[in-house]
């Protein structure tokens, strides 16, 4: 995939990359904000994959 230049794109494009540059910043200034969690499960948030696994049980929520 070939990046196009800025000149070719329609401007509802260009603020639609725009706006979405602007959303990822705040997403990852608002994590750095967020405390690390002490003591926590290891790997992928289990709410977020909808199972919970452990000793080798796994729950379905």
């Amino acid at each position: 995939m070939t990046d196009t230049p800025d000149r070719d794109l329609p401007p509802a494009a260009r603020r639609a990359l725009a706006e979405a540059e602007e959303r990822r910043a705040k997403a990852k200034a608002e994590a750095k904000a967020m405390p690390t969690e002490l003591g926590g499960r290891d790997g992928p948030e289990p709410v977020r994959y909808g199972d919970w696994e452990k000793g080798g049980l796994a729950i379905d929520f």
